[in-house]
């Protein structure tokens, strides 16, 4: 029987997210595709630079370990390469370490259209284009903003989520930006108690809060935060929409319009998703950071 991915956590990621391929891409933009094809056959045996989502997918892989073997997490290449000039790429995969075997190598065309075929949860790329395709195709995508590389400097792995237009509907958002706060915060405290609709990063928070069930509390090695610029009364919505999906999420951070990053820097994110390009942009120098182009606000 051929080998199913459904009961893993299944994470894509572009071969630019994962490695630094600035250089490179320098060769194709300004001498074309002849040039860049050359360009990388004459460096296959170079192990390429780590890139934005490179701490991020070694701390992944490293879950496996923590189960005891078990895969539960499995890792994707998705590459606008030729499996010609795509061999670099894996020579740098094996150069780390990483436990990434299965691929699709596109020859120029978009991956996005294998994301659903390997039963992926989460599509990290570098590609505005194609993580909107993923998104309209029902995964939870993002575009990485270059900035930080480094570690978190922590054992756990740790993600953090805007909440409206990212783990919820932009239901709420949209009250926001036509009729201001005052309307949006009387709206909120009147639907207290009626759960917001998923947002696209909903089913990826499930499958983290699946994982982490294989753990005591106090032990396991993923944790989660909301870092929301929601406050009280619109936070009563939020706690109730959570319990009613009965997923844990570890931290909530109810702002009121102060600014993320230093909170994201307490929190120690190894990296961040938010709907709104200006949270991204200021997070992305200390965190790797994604931002996620759905709702309102990217209307």
């Amino acid at each position: 029987m051929p080998e199913k991915l459904d009961d893993k956590l299944v994470i894509a990621i572009s071969s630019r997210a994962l490695f630094n391929l600035d250089e490179s891409h320098q060769v194709y933009q300004s001498d074309g595709l002849n040039a860049y094809s050359e360009y990388q056959v004459a460096r296959e045996d170079e192990p390429l630079e780590p890139g934005e989502a490179f701490p991020l997918v070694h701390k992944l892989l490293r879950l496996n370990e923590l189960l005891g073997g078990d895969q539960q997490v499995e890792v994707v290449l998705l590459s606008r390469n030729s499996a010609d000039t795509g061999l670099r790429v894996f020579n740098s995969i094996e150069h780390y370490n990483l436990t990434i075997s299965r691929a699709a190598f596109c020859g120029g065309e978009s991956p996005w259209r294998y994301i659903n075929a390997f039963g992926c949860q989460l599509f990290l790329s570098n590609e505005a284009d194609d993580v909107r395709s993923a998104l309209e195709c029902g995964v939870a995508a993002a575009t990485l903003i270059s900035g930080a590389k480094q570690d978190s400097g922590n054992d756990q792995l740790r993600f953090a989520f805007d909440g409206d237009a990212v783990l919820f509907s932009d239901e709420a958002e949209r009250v926001y930006k036509s009729e201001g706060l005052e309307a949006f915060t009387a709206s909120e405290k009147a639907a207290a108690r009626q759960p917001l609709a998923g947002g696209p990063f909903k089913p990826f928070l499930s499958a983290l809060h699946r994982l982490q069930q294989a753990f005591p509390a106090s032990e396991a090695p993923i944790r989660t935060a909301l870092v929301t610029a929601r406050s009280a009364p619109a936070h009563e919505r939020v706690i109730r929409t959570l319990r009613a999906w009965n997923i844990r999420i570890d931290e909530s951070i109810f702002l009121g319009g102060l600014n993320k990053t230093d909170f994201l820097r307490a929190y120690q994110a190894d990296v961040f998703f938010d709907d709104q390009q200006v949270h991204c942009e200021s997070a992305s120098p200390h965190i790797a950071t994604g931002h996620v182009p759905h709702g309102v606000a990217n209307n």
